[in-house]
């Protein structure tokens, strides 16, 4: 194992840029579709990829989709699930507090963003002999990846977004995936469009979400 041993300014330096690039990092809904290199994504992707897992079996997989008539299916199936849901199946209560973000059935990012990357979860893991093997905290060691994904796509100066359409299995059967691994989360990437907006937000204060003992 290799340890680099920081000087405290440096320690401090180094806290407070990435502190100061996670804060810039908003949620897009509307993309460009301006061409992005497939390196960044790659990369950002490793990334996830030295993520804690429990026991280390790292329970993920990662599917980039670039091609359009693929991306045309998703964004088809995603608003089937979407419509219902805003037309019925979420409760007022629901709808209210989406209300402030502006969102709707209508889902154009997936199929503006140059790149899709639909993160799965592996409920368990097969053996080389065709055994299934358990995995210990799927959700959160997947959890865990995405927010190494995200940021390492922010960092590269990527937008993204965070989609999770219910119920997602129509996911794994576009992309032909095998039945241990389920949907976790769609992760549109790429350039913000140029008219695009984000909603006035703000995030809770550090007082808000820090308790020391």
């Amino acid at each position: 194992m290799q340890f680099e041993h920081l000087s405290a300014s440096e320690q401090f330096a180094r806290s407070e840029a990435f502190l100061e690039r996670m804060r810039q990092r908003r949620s897009v809904r509307h993309f460009s579709t301006a061409p992005v290199p497939y390196d960044l994504v790659e990369n950002a992707i490793a990334t996830a990829g030295t993520a804690p897992s429990g026991a280390h079996q790292q329970p993920w997989t990662f599917v980039v989709v670039s091609d359009a008539d693929t991306k045309r299916r998703i964004r088809e199936a995603a608003e089937d699930e979407e419509r219902a849901s805003y037309e019925g199946r979420m409760p007022d209560q629901w709808l209210e507090a989406l209300r402030p973000l502006g969102t709707d059935w209508r889902k154009p990012h997936i199929e503006d963003a140059p790149y899709l990357i639909v993160v799965f979860e592996q409920a368990y893991g097969m053996s080389a002999d065709g055994r299934k093997v358990k995995h210990y905290y799927v959700k959160e060691s997947v959890g865990i990846a995405v927010g190494l994904l995200l940021a390492s796509l922010h960092e590269a100066g990527l937008a993204t977004l965070t989609h999770t359409p219910s119920p997602m299995g129509f996911l794994r059967e576009i992309l032909d995936r095998a039945a241990n691994e389920r949907p976790y989360v769609l992760v549109p990437v790429g350039y913000p469009a140029t008219d695009c907006v984000v909603p006035d937000l703000e995030r809770k204060p550090l007082a808000e979400i820090l308790i020391r003992r």
